[in-house]
């Protein structure tokens, strides 16, 4: 049985064990002690209110953006046939599920806010899960946050109600555009300002909305007699083609999946998480694959191969050619929306990053603070907002400075993975609800696609990875502040 223990899982901070009590407060494994904790002196938690199903929705929704609409074209460019990018679609789909069945194990075993930052920091300390946290918190979250809200207003722009968007504002350089992402950003902000329930109430009922739209594309697509299943069998003879254009095509994929890890940053507000983490983990990837697949294969349906690579957006050239201008607007507004729902996920998980760290003083105290009212990490969201709204003000190419995506994400997700070995070893009489199938072999796998992929990324960009690895490493001088000021967080117990 996966999940044998169903009570409910100690307050945070302690583990039960039939000899003694764990200290884990400030998410740390520290000293052993047989006392009673003095629960009085425990910093306030976030409250557990996520069930399995917004957790599953969180996963879901966030992974689900606009990828699924657009790479499909960059895909058949890279590989040039359609087997080949199902195959790219099965090996980064499985690729992903190894990791999220990885991060399970994590997840259940230490079910905190911040997810890869908790397991890090007890594996191997706080310089490396401080510079994962600065990573994401400087850089990663507040781009990606732009990029989704930029992407919305681009998206959009295909309406003419918001033409408007591509207009500068009377006597600036800024565009409406810019002002439109800003304002999606502070709605959103504000939603998860007001708790983390309403925004995971948001999560689920936009999410189960989004795989309706998904499924009704993919519906119109098979009931057209446009299509035809000879589709399937065209190829695109200009391809790159090959094992690099393979690996290209796997990259997209990978993009397009990326996501799944979101959930484990929230863990400290779901409920039951040893059973709603591995369900929502690992299912929602289910759910993401079988929406991904039956998305492409609609769009091949319709469309051969030369049209597939030739179109900036397939989705809207299948809904074109079955439905005409009125189905291209319907794809239009299901990207819209998806792509709301994932800048809500975001928004919620980045800033439960610094918020952990601050309450292991590894952080400015400041984030650490918990809106009395709403129970929300309301100082995190606001400076997470600032600084995404900077981005959408000042960097308007960003996208071309901050390609480290690729880069950070995969080399924090192999480190990470990492750890479950670590702990396996070190901390055998931790509890573990659910243990990764496949133990060592899954996680192994993992960890060595994902060096695969660092390296290939690396390689492939080499000036956003030396970017993206000096705005890692600038995060050293700010340690060193924090802990001038704060002093030592605390020794980590092997």
């Amino acid at each position: 049985m996966l999940f044998p223990n169903d009570a409910a899982p100690p307050s945070r901070g302690w583990s039960a064990t039939p000899q003694v009590a764990v200290l884990t407060s400030h998410h740390r494994m520290r000293q052993q002690l047989s006392a009673v904790p003095n629960q009085a002196q425990a910093p306030a938690d976030l409250p557990r209110v996520l069930g399995a199903s917004q957790a599953t929705a969180i996963v879901v929704g966030t992974i689900i953006g606009s990828g699924i609409f657009l790479v499909p074209s960059e895909m058949m460019r890279d590989t040039g046939s359609s087997a080949l990018v199902y195959l790219a679609w099965i090996v980064g789909g499985l690729l992903s599920l190894f990791g999220a069945m990885t991060y399970a194990e994590l997840g259940a075993m230490l079910p905190y806010a911040g997810g890869e930052y908790v397991y890090l920091r007890g594996a191997y300390g706080d310089t490396p899960a401080f510079l994962y946290m600065w990573t994401w918190f400087a850089v990663a979250k507040p781009a990606s946050i732009a990029a989704v809200t930029s992407g919305l207003a681009r998206t959009l722009g295909v309406f003419s109600a918001f033409h408007f968007l591509t207009n500068h504002i009377a006597g600036t350089p800024i565009l409406w555009s810019q002002v439109f992402a800003i304002a999606v950003t502070w709605f959103m902000t504000g939603l998860n300002y007001l708790g983390i329930k309403k925004a995971g109430d948001f999560q689920l009922v936009f999410t189960v909305l989004k795989a309706v739209l998904i499924l009704i594309v993919a519906a119109l697509c098979f009931a057209s007699a446009s299509g035809s299943f000879s589709n399937f069998s065209t190829s695109l003879p200009t391809a790159t083609g090959g094992f690099s254009g393979f690996m290209l095509a796997l990259i997209a994929t990978l993009w397009a999946y990326d996501g799944w890890n979101d959930l484990t940053m929230v863990a400290g507000e779901v409920r039951r998480p040893e059973r709603s983490l591995p369900i929502a983990l690992i299912g929602g990837l289910f759910a993401v694959g079988i929406l991904f697949m039956a998305t492409n294969a609609a769009i091949q349906y319709i469309l051969p191969a030369a049209q597939i690579a030739a179109s900036e957006r397939p989705a809207v050239a299948a809904l074109s050619v079955v439905a005409g201008p009125r189905g291209a607007g319907f794809v239009a507004a299901a990207m819209a929306l998806s792509i709301f729902v994932t800048l809500n996920g975001t928004i919620m998980s980045g800033a439960r990053i610094p918020f952990a760290a601050a309450r292991d003083r590894l952080f400015f105290r400041q984030f650490a603070h918990i809106q009395p009212y709403f129970q929300s990490p309301s100082t995190s969201l606001i400076v997470q907002g600032l600084l995404s709204t900077v981005l959408l003000l000042f960097l308007s190419q960003f996208q071309q400075h901050f390609e480290l995506a690729v880069f950070a994400e995969w080399l924090f997700y192999m480190l990470t993975a990492t750890t479950v070995f670590v702990y396996r070893r070190r901390r055998p009489d931790l509890a573990r609800p659910y243990r990764v199938w496949g133990y060592p072999i899954l996680p192994a796998i993992f960890v060595l696609c994902a060096a695969a992929v660092l390296v290939y990324s690396y390689a492939g960009n080499l000036k956003g990875s030396l970017i993206g690895t000096a705005l890692i490493l600038l995060g050293l001088p700010v340690l060193w502040l924090v802990r001038r000021i704060y002093g030592t967080a605390g020794a980590i117990s092997e």
